[in-house]
């Protein structure tokens, strides 16, 4: 136990804290920025078992911030390089690879046998997804997501609440790290922040991350916290975010991209709807709705619409996650 010399002499951890990393099955979505920051960390700190999902290459405009690979990595998996990096940096840790993005499909056997969950894909459907399959298993979830010079972590489900008890709306635009751009050292900071929590909850500190939400603004220097322990969950079922693997054959599709947009939809029968025509668009009865645009965002805004109007079997379906 020579490698963890440093880290079990502290009188929190010790030998038996060790033996729990050891033990600990963590789920982790995401091999980008948030991940090359987090997962060095979690594997050198002695997690026994990190289960990867990402189906992203390796690109040369992300290297900025995706520090766990190098020019020589470029296109190829992540998940594969990220793999040799982690074992080559301890061979105590096995890493289970899985390179697809993390559909809802999955989440079951994502999650089968896990401890702990962390969301560092920084896509707000993953998250949603994610919140909602591993809050009625009280599955720990720590989520991050960083834009430009700003970001939050935070604790969520197992003993707290869940994602959509702080945040129940999705956000008003779908910018992201690609179409807005982002700072390295953020991200990496965000990145280690996840793994401390992870790290702390697996350990059973107190008092705990979870139920906690850490904002940190870069521009003007600003870390503020609270906690959200008592926050409520929605009083109405949430629509939920589903992928094309759990279509049935009776739901109703309703295509939100413009022809242009999406020349192929996700299926063959679909209705094409604008949503500004969601309004006094009249969807057959008696079939569940699913709402299908790239991000989710007009999808959610178009179910809300509905709701509204009476309408209560919907789903969404982020196309271009």
């Amino acid at each position: 136990m020579s490698r963890y010399q440093r880290q079990s002499m502290l009188p929190e951890i010790g030998d038996a804290g060790q033996r729990v990393l050891l033990n600990a099955r963590v789920l982790v979505v995401g091999a980008g920025g948030l991940g090359s920051a987090l997962l060095p960390l979690l594997a050198g700190a002695g997690v026994g078992y990190l289960r990867i999902y990402d189906g992203d290459r390796v690109e040369e405009h992300n290297l900025h911030r995706q520090t766990l690979y190098g020019m020589e990595h470029t296109g190829e998996l992540k998940v594969d390089c990220a793999r040799q990096a982690l074992n080559a940096r301890n061979p105590d840790c096995k890493v289970d690879t899985q390179p697809q993005a993390l559909g809802a499909s999955m989440m079951a056997e994502a999650l089968n046998g896990i401890d702990l969950a962390i969301d560092a894909a920084d896509n707000f459907a993953v998250t949603y997804s994610l919140s909602d399959a591993c809050l009625p298993r009280r599955i720990p979830l720590v989520s991050a997501s960083v834009l430009g010079r700003q970001g939050y972590v935070g604790g969520f489900c197992g003993s707290a609440p869940g994602y959509r008890a702080v945040f129940p709306q999705l956000p008003a635009s779908a910018a992201n790290c690609n179409s807005a751009g982002v700072m390295g050292p953020a991200v990496a900071t965000l990145g280690a922040l996840q793994a401390q929590m992870a790290l702390s909850i697996l350990l059973g500190f107190t008092p705990s991350p979870l139920g906690c939400l850490i904002n940190c603004d870069f521009t003007r220097w600003h870390f503020r916290q609270f906690r959200f322990d008592g926050a409520d969950e929605p009083d109405r079922p949430s629509v939920p975010f589903i992928d094309r693997h759990l279509l049935v054959s009776n739901d109703c599709i309703v295509e939100l991209r413009s022809q242009q947009e999406a020349p192929e939809s996700i299926a063959d029968r679909v209705h094409r709807v604008q949503p500004e025509e969601i309004y006094d668009w009249q969807p057959p009865a008696d079939r569940r709705i699913v709402l299908v645009c790239a991000s989710g965002i007009r999808a959610a805004k178009a179910a809300m619409v509905l709701e509204q109007r009476g309408f209560t079997q919907l789903a969404i379906i982020a196309a271009n996650r």
